[in-house]
């Protein structure tokens, strides 16, 4: 069965363990790379189209509402498929749900009827963002088993910034198949045929864990061990109930991350999910204009996800939230910017765009490593499931589904109420896990 992670291979000979750990963690590394970037070009899509739905009749609401169906069911695929993924081999598992959502945006494209009512949108979204909760667990299981504890920040910052380069380059795409086909359905499509593509990559550069090909814990490689280290708990799988009730239900220090999050994410997507429209309708860009703009806003977060793993590792010490708070400050000033610009300086809207990619990319990579440093490497895609789960279903939620009813009813400058709102929370629960991060509850 696909789902089972592969045996222990025979061990390596000594001689050849440090070309061969070299070899693969590079391979390994740019296979959930360049596979979590394919997840994007398949995410965010429907986002792309809204002017054009508003256009046959679909209003702000009930576009929003649609657009919940990928956060509904991503928030609770990345959490219970997390689980299934731990117990799961990281080569079958990814490439399969990134061909299932490139199948399902192709056909978001191509047949008139998967667009002709906000019920069918909605259903086929619900199901993409399912499929979507299968790239970043099997992600996390490859960077604990691959990657030792003093690397892992510095490295998952590189690796976070695959979903700023796929996110970001839905944009250009839009525009290259839009032109190209002379249909706004090429939104939906050319992205899906691309992702396709990129599962058999996937397929053919992942493997599960060192010992599956027969080398050593990453632990031993890098002598590199965490706090009360047990190596029988870190190489052996734990029970689905006991990582629940023991590594994820009564650790304190997840809740906090993980309601924090939620705001975090309402901010993440309340911007990027409304861009579009806001730019179209407020501010006059055109569609190649609103483009781009998605384009900087995503590419934007790249440095800034780089800087913000190098300053967790080098000069706050591992300790995730100082850092966090710094750039939400930053986000909530810039969000402001953004808000009050008036219609007319592009330049203004474009550099505030960017600010808020730059910034809000540190915080959503540094709580999903801080989930990580916090349970054994058997439980690693549960924890990050776990503050995936409110950062959908509490935050990207409320963004896609209350953002488009609220700038209804109350127009964007409600809207902008709701997201200056959540930067504020989101700082004061990081502040919490500051106190506390030198304490944390469950360590193994």
């Amino acid at each position: 069965m696909f789902l089972n992670p592969p045996a222990d291979k025979t061990p390596i000979h000594k001689d050849k363990i440090d070309v061969a750990y070299k070899k693969l963690r590079l391979q390994v590394f740019w296979g959930i790379f360049i596979g979590y970037a394919g997840y994007y070009l398949v995410r965010k899509n429907f986002a792309l189209a809204i002017p054009d739905l508003i256009q046959e009749g679909f209003t702000k609401g009930q576009l929003g509402l649609a657009l919940s169906g990928v956060s509904i069911a991503y928030g609770l695929s990345k959490f219970l498929m997390g689980n299934v993924s731990d117990r799961s081999d990281a080569r079958k598992f990814m490439p399969i749900g990134l061909a299932m959502s490139g199948i399902i945006m192709i056909s978001m494209g191509v047949f008139p009827v998967a667009t002709s009512s906000i019920t069918i949108m909605f259903i086929l979204l619900l199901f993409n963002g399912w499929f979507q909760g299968m790239g970043w667990p099997p992600s996390g299981r490859i960077m604990v088993h691959w990657f030792s504890i003093k690397e892992r920040g510095t490295k998952m910052s590189f690796w976070n910034i695959a979903h700023n380069i796929g996110g970001g380059l839905i944009g250009p795409l839009a525009i290259l198949g839009v032109s190209w086909f002379n249909d706004w359905h090429a939104k939906f499509y050319l992205p899906g045929v691309i992702a396709l593509f990129i599962a058999g990559f996937i397929y053919l550069t992942l493997r599960d864990r060192p010992k599956s090909v027969g080398l050593p814990a990453i632990e031993d490689y890098k002598d590199d061990y965490p706090e009360l280290y047990s190596a029988d708990e870190h190489s052996q799988d734990i029970p689905a109930k006991e990582i629940f009730t023991k590594y994820i239900f009564k650790n304190k220090l997840l809740w906090f991350i993980a309601i924090a999050n939620a705001f975090v994410y309402l901010v993440r997507y309340g911007v990027l999910d409304w861009a579009p429209t806001y730019l179209s309708e407020a501010k006059q860009f055109s569609l190649s204009e609103t483009g781009w703009a998605y384009f900087l806003y995503e590419w934007a977060g790249i440095p800034g996800t780089l800087l913000a793993g190098y300053l967790s590792d080098r000069w706050f010490k591992g300790k995730r939230a100082p850092v966090s708070i710094i750039y939400m400050v930053l986000v909530l000033i810039s969000v402001i910017i953004y808000w009050k610009n008036p219609a007319g300086q592009p330049l203004i809207d474009n550099l505030a765009l960017i600010a808020i990619g730059f910034l809000i990319y540190g915080p959503v990579m540094l709580i999903g490593v801080h989930a990580l440093d916090l349970v054994p490497k058997a439980a690693a895609g549960t924890a990050a499931g776990f503050t995936g789960l409110f950062g959908y279903l509490g935050g990207a939620l409320t963004a896609n589904a209350a953002m488009g009813y609220i700038v209804d009813f109350y127009g964007w400058d409600g809207g902008f109420y709701l997201l200056i709102a959540s930067c504020i929370l989101s700082i004061i629960l990081i502040g919490f896990t500051w106190r506390m991060e030198n304490k944390p509850i469950v360590r193994s």
